[in-house]
């Protein structure tokens, strides 16, 4: 095989192992069939033009458009013309696709499901990087930057799988790149001639050339290189604790080593909350029973956001330890307020995974098998080294905290170190969340009823809206958007009014988890992905941490908050809004035919595209992904058009000697040019009013040449002066070899800052200003001339008539 075909055989391979990182993003993974299929026939196409052989950007140009052609043939068949060729509709398919692909990336979670317009997305982008890559590595033969395209793609794909990518996917992507620099490592031996290996084995036959089947040296040593660097690669992070949670680890795992302390700094789980609520199908996630006669306040707490920086909540990094035979009572509760000891005995799901251990609040002893941590400031169980909920079976004993409302207006103030540490607003909050907050609270004697009034104005009086299809967002300028449109989701309702409690000086946290759930016939409680919630936590002293409910139609309000509403107005449900039936259903179903309306509604029943609710993560906004590949693509690339311009220019100089006279002239004058700013590129400014023999001395003298590329630099320049000046020209002959002593002369003699500077920032790239300046000035003069003459025909005529 040729070194080009192993180049085109290692940029395929490439590409297709990067894009394995994308298969846990799509369920089923069926694309990568097509994708493999269209890849190969963008590589063929590569592989026939570079034969004939083309211009380098006219191989380019094919290969994009065959990809179009058969991106074509496989998602717009119908609207092409002939079935292939893409016309107006064909194009407006694609638009379709694209919007519907992007509607079911922002609906679904990872891993998303195989959709016609996700799917197109996933094979068109795999080719667009297949085409960087082969355009690189085969076309301008540069493989080590074809990495930065196949580092773009898995980026993307670690950087929406919940967590990073696993290590097995950087393993396959990372030996595909491997991969493509060996085939150009033996492309460039080849080029060579027939390659010593070095002596040959005691015993053996062979002669040592690279013909008598052993593997070259420098070969085995790139593989050995590569193979430490890979281990290296994989063992690090998983030495070192601080880089847990990073490319292999889960994301935000910053637990300790069991059994020792440490800490954890959680992950938001706000970002995976829309998502769970937008699910079309309400899968279980979690069933118990209880002993507890009233279970509508019995809220399912995993985490409490208590970090509010002005860009969104966020949990604490805390110590965590072992978990204690019995939690400690919880901070803040008087023995005065009535309390009540409740049992339940929890299974998870098995397709539920999460590192927090969903509990009612504040649960006193937690029986489970495992490895789990506690936090205490947020009584929490963090799953350690890899611990999570799937298939859990746990029994919690929790405390039923019924306070009075007499009680919580009573409350005395809290602890000067809580209320420092929980009452904290960024400094960037809007003046307009205190003021609302003001406003709403102006005849309150006390804070509790300030914490009532509030909640009673986001629930109901003043007039917001619950709606799950409103963009998300935690920040301060979400906040006041959310006041302004009065529409939001839980997410919305809980962080405005922990803002708002804390610009008044009330301790406040934002506490996410599901609300009950359903009852079910066999007397087991039933709670589903669409439970999920989140709500607002306020500090009393002699309460402790109390929950209120501002989101309308979700959840219950809580009792000691119905005491001081003057309107006897009804609560909420503890049951979900909307529900195809009383149990969470694991079996999917289609309803293709049901408005788009009501399936936002969660009206359409099941839907086999559901996306797993194991995933925990929020399906990213398309326009967001496209870009961010974009802005990936132009960062990574743009630093080197300047290297592959000069590439370029190099090779249009030295490809061909002419087949007439006049064709070896000017490759002689090229020849000449080329060595002009090659020495321009490193540091030897041009002087145009030197003679080519001036123009020589001065370039060896300046460059500091020696030996054969100084001979160089006067032969080539002896043949310009025969070609400018002699009566018959006569072209030289050998000018590429002459360039390439003079290339390996100057990388002889200068500094490798000075190399480098030559290689990716070229000085004579500046030739591109002058060309686009001198075209744009003659199409200017070019246009005034126009114009003049035509103003000057008018004039005429006019004076005419």
């Amino acid at each position: 095989m040729s070194g080009r075909g192993r180049l085109t055989l290692g940029a395929f391979a490439a590409t297709l192992m990067a894009a394995g990182a994308l298969l846990p993003l799509v369920k089923p993974a069926t694309w990568i069939f097509p994708a493999a299929i269209l890849l190969a026939v963008q590589s063929g196409v590569g592989v026939l033009t570079r034969r004939v052989p083309l211009a380098r950007a006219l191989t380019i140009g094919a290969q994009a458009l065959v990809s179009l052609l058969a991106l074509t043939l496989v998602f717009a068949r119908e609207q092409a013309l002939f079935g292939f060729l893409p016309g107006p509709q064909a194009f407006g398919q694609f638009a379709a696709l694209f919007r519907a692909g992007a509607d079911d990336v922002s609906t679904y979670a990872i891993p998303a499901p195989d959709t016609e317009g996700i799917r197109l997305m996933v094979v068109g982008g795999v080719l667009v990087i297949g085409l960087l890559v082969d355009a690189l590595a085969v076309t301008f033969r540069s493989a080590a930057p074809a990495g930065l395209p196949l580092l773009a793609l898995y980026s993307v794909a670690a950087g929406l799988s919940d967590g990073g990518a696993s290590w097995l996917w950087f393993l396959v992507a990372a030996s595909g790149y491997l991969l493509l620099l060996l085939a150009e490592s033996r492309d460039r031996l080849s080029q060579w001639g027939r390659v010593f290996g070095g002596a040959p084995r005691a015993g053996g036959g062979g002669t040592g050339l690279s013909g008598s089947g052993q593997a070259l040296a420098p070969v085995r040593t790139g593989r050995r290189i590569g193979v430490v660097a890979m281990g290296i690669a994989l063992a690090v992070p998983a030495a070192l604790p601080a880089l847990s949670g990073g490319l292999f680890g889960n994301n935000g795992d910053g637990s300790g080593e069991s059994g020792k302390g440490g800490t954890i700094s959680a992950v938001n789980p706000l970002v995976s909350l829309q998502d769970n609520l937008r699910q079309p199908e309400d899968r279980e996630v979690l069933r118990y029973r209880t002993n507890a006669t009233d279970t509508s306040g019995m809220y399912l707490r995993l985490v409490a956001l208590d970090q509010f920086d002005g860009t969104s909540w966020k949990s604490s990094v805390r110590p965590i330890q072992d978990v204690p035979e019995r939690l400690p009572r919880p901070d803040g509760l008087s023995e005065q307020v009535r309390t009540t000891e409740v049992t339940g005995n929890f299974v998870a799901s098995t397709t539920y995974e999460q590192k927090w251990l969903p509990m009612p609040y504040p649960a006193a002893r937690v029986e489970i098998g495992g490895r789990w941590r506690y936090e205490p400031a947020g009584r929490m169980l963090v799953g350690d080294d890899g611990q999570n909920t799937r298939g859990a079976r746990y029994t919690v004993t929790s405390l039923d905290v019924q306070p009075t409302g007499e009680q919580l207006a009573a409350a005395t103030p809290a602890p000067a170190q809580l209320v420092s540490e929980y009452t904290k607003v960024p400094a960037s909050l809007p003046a307009d969340v205190k003021s609302t907050a003001l406003q709403v609270t102006k005849d309150a004697r006390n804070d509790y009823e300030r914490a009532v009034k509030l909640q009673d104005w986001f629930a109901s009086d003043g007039g917001f809206r619950y709606d799950v299809e409103v963009e998300s967002g935690t920040g301060v300028q979400a906040i006041s958007r959310f006041l302004e449109r009065k529409e939001g989701f839980c997410v919305h309702f809980s962080f405005s009014m922990a803002a708002m409690a804390r610009s008044l000086g009330i301790p406040a946290r934002v506490a996410v988890g599901f609300m009950p759930g359903t009852p079910q016939s066999d007397g087991t409680i039933s709670v589903g992905i669409r439970d999920a919630h989140a709500w607002p936590e306020l500090y009393f002293e002699g309460a402790g941490w109390t929950r209120f409910e501002p989101t309308p139609t979700r959840g219950s309000t809580p009792e000691y908050t119905r005491e001081q509403t003057p309107t006897g107005r009804p609560t909420g449900s503890a049951q979900p809004e909307t529900s195809a039936s009383a149990l969470p259903s694991a079996a999917p179903s289609a309803s293709e035919s049901c408005p788009a309306q009501l399936r936002r509604l969660g009206e359409c029943g099941p839907d086999a595209a559901a996306g797993d609710t194991s995933s925990g993560g929020g399906g990213p906004d398309a326009l967001s992904v496209v870009l961010v590949c974009l802005g990936v693509a132009v960062i990574l690339l743009l630093p080197l058009t300047p290297l592959l311009w000069r590439t370029r220019v190099r090779a249009r100089r030295l490809g061909s000697s002419g087949r007439t006279v006049e064709e070896a002239v000017a490759r002689t004058l090229d020849a000449w040019r080329e060595i002009i700013d090659l020495a321009w590129d490193h540091g030897v400014l041009p002087d145009e009013s030197q003679t080519p023999r001036k123009t020589a001395a001065r370039i060896v003298r300046l460059g500091s040449l020696e030996g054969e590329p100084a001979n160089a630099v006067h032969r080539v320049a002896r043949a310009v002066e025969q070609v400018l000046y002699a009566p018959e020209p006569r072209p030289g002959t050998g000018l590429v070899d002459e360039v390439a002593l003079v290339r390996s002369g100057f990388a002889a003699s200068s500094a490798r800052k000075v190399r480098l500077r030559a290689l990716l920032a070229p000085r004579s790239a500046v030739r591109v200003v002058w060309s686009v300046s001198d075209r744009w000035s003659t199409l200017t003069n070019r246009w005034s001339a126009r114009r003049e003459a035509v103003t000057t025909r008018a004039t005429t005529l006019f004076r005419r008539a």
